[in-house]
């Protein structure tokens, strides 16, 4: 388990925090990669869910290009699209839930009077369905989706839309995500990374980001040593 590295400094002006959702605060990367892969058998493609989990934590607007060539824009992919959405709501989104100590790790943050702004390539429908489902809603001060942006991660587009949606500057505010597309995206808009391993990703794939942890529950154990407890130590 890493900590962050010895002399790292997150800035006594650090205000806020950046968020992904998926695979970092709810545990639901599997259902995502499931509805996906149930889609694309009703379609009669052959993408199993092994091909489709690796590229969760992209929007689909990447994600459905990458797996059957279609353009997204097409009325195919917009066909599979709303599909997806569909068994997603009603098949997977009933059984999903919050990391443990994800609400504690927020409310850890907010003592801290840090401002949490979700940057997350979901959909805004989605993303409230599932911020109501994991009983997070009213931890978040912004929110922004793949409705406030362009392209979706490792583009920068939602980490942007999230910093001007905070009036955040880069230097004031850490990307905390599970997925190599948060740690990209983020750097991109050099925004450093602190990265949770529940999203399913391994050490080398998160290597880009300042800090990794197992998940909420390890975070928030070891708060005071991490680049959030440092930068709030120090104000």
């Amino acid at each position: 388990m890493s900590d962050a590295p010895e002399g790292v400094d997150a800035g006594a002006t650090l205000r806020g925090i950046l968020l992904d959702v998926d695979g970092t605060l709810i545990d639901s990367n599997d259902a995502h990669a499931s509805a996906w892969a149930d889609t694309f058998r009703e379609f009669g493609l052959d993408i199993a869910f092994d091909r489709v989990r690796p590229l969760i934590g992209m929007g689909g607007d990447k994600l459905l290009p990458k797996l059957t060539g279609l353009d997204h824009e097409s009325v195919e992919a917009k066909r599979m699209t709303a599909r997806r959405k569909e068994i997603f709501n009603t098949t997977y989104l009933p059984t999903l839930r919050a990391f443990p100590c994800a609400h504690e790790l927020l409310a850890r943050f907010k003592a801290d009077d840090l401002r949490l702004v979700i940057a997350t390539s979901a959909e805004r429908e989605e993303l409230n369905k599932l911020l109501d489902q994991a009983g997070l809603e009213e931890l978040v001060d912004r929110k922004t989706s793949s409705s406030d942006a362009d392209r979706s991660k490792p583009d920068p587009d939602i980490i942007q839309a999230a910093l001007d949606r905070g009036s955040f500057a880069a230097g004031e505010v850490l990307m905390l995500g599970d997925t190599p597309y948060d740690v990209e995206a983020a750097r991109r808009a050099n925004i450093p990374t602190v990265a949770l391993r529940c999203g399913g990703w391994d050490d080398r794939a998160l290597g880009g980001a300042l800090a990794i942890y197992d998940d909420a529950r390890d975070l928030l154990a070891r708060y005071e040593a991490s680049p959030f407890g440092i930068s709030a130590a120090r104000r």
